[in-house]
C-alpha cells in the first residue's frame, strides 16, 4: 500500500482528497502546514507528497525546497493558479508534477499513478551478503528479519551500498543527504553511522567487516 502525504491548510480539502484516494487503496496522512509535513518526512516514509502551494506561514514552494534538502520523495504541487510561470517554478525547485484546482478526480489519480510508476522505476533493490536494501519498499532486512532504520539512516546505508569502496567525507554525506545550504554538523553523521552499526550488529550482520571509518576523512563500505 502506498502512503500519500496530503499537505493543505484547509481541512476540508484534506478530507476531500482522502475521500478520493482512500477507496483506491492509498494510505493518506494529513498535514495542515508545511512545517508539519517536513517534520513528518524527517521521521517517517511517504511514497508521494500532494502539496498545496497557497498556505500561510510557509507556502508550498518553500516547503518543497526544504523537503528536497533531505528527501527525494515524489512531489505533486496543487494550486488554484495555472500560469506557466508557476508550473516552471515548481519544476525548477524539485516538484515532479503539477495539478491545478479545481481538478477532476480521474486526472488526479492518473497523475499520482504516473509519478509513482516513474519513481518506482528509479528505485533499487540491493543485496550484499544477505543484507537486503529495498528502496521501493523502504525496507532493510538481514536473514529475513526487518532492520528498522530512520529515513536518514536508510539513505546513508543505501549510499554506501551503491558506492562500495568509495570514501565519503562527512561533508560529502551532509551535502548529498541534506543539501548545500544545510546547517547540519559533522557529528550528526557520526551519530547516524553509529546507529546504523548498532542496528545491523543487533540483527546479526557483520557490519564491522564492511562499514569502516577512514580516520581524518569519513567512512567507506568495503566490498570484500
Amino acid at each position: 500500500m502506498y502512503t500519500i502525504l496530503l499537505v493543505d491548510d484547509e481541512k476540508r480539502m484534506l478530507d476531500l482528497l482522502e475521500l478520493y484516494l482512500a477507496p483506491k487503496g492509498y494510505r493518506c496522512v494529513k498535514c495542515e502546514s508545511g512545517v508539519a509535513a517536513i517534520r513528518y518526512l524527517e521521521n517517517n516514509k511517504a511514497d508521494l507528497v500532494l502539496l498545496d502551494v497557497m498556505m500561510p506561514e510557509m507556502d508550498g514552494w518553500e516547503t518543497c525546497k526544504q523537503i528536497r534538502e533531505f528527501s527525494n520523495v515524489p512531489i505533486i504541487m496543487v494550486t488554484a493558479r495555472g500560469e506557466t510561470t508557476d508550473v516552471v517554478q515548481g519544476l525548477k525547485i524539485g516538484a515532479d508534477d503539477y495539478i491545478t484546482k479545481p481538478f477532476d478526480e480521474s486526472e488526479l489519480l492518473a497523475r499520482i499513478e504516473a509519478v509513482l510508476r516513474r519513481s518506482v522505476g528509479k528505485q533499487a533493490k540491493l543485496e550484499f551478503h544477505g543484507l537486503v536494501w529495498d528502496e521501493a519498499q523502504h525496507k532493510a532486512q538481514y536473514a529475513g528479519h526487518d532492520i528498522f532504520l530512520t529515513p536518514k539512516e536508510f539513505a546513508i546505508l543505501g549510499l554506501f551500498l551503491k558506492n562500495p569502496n568509495r570514501v565519503f567525507s562527512r561533508e560529502q554525506l551532509i551535502v548529498t543527504l541534506w543539501g548545500y545550504n544545510a546547517n547540519t554538523e559533522e557529528r550528526t553523521i557520526d551519530s547516524h553511522v553509529k546507529n546504523i552499526r548498532e542496528k545491523l550488529r543487533q540483527a546479526g550482520f557483520p557490519i564491522d567487516q564492511f562499514l569502516q571509518t577512514v580516520w581524518g576523512v569519513g567512512y567507506k563500505w568495503k566490498s570484500k
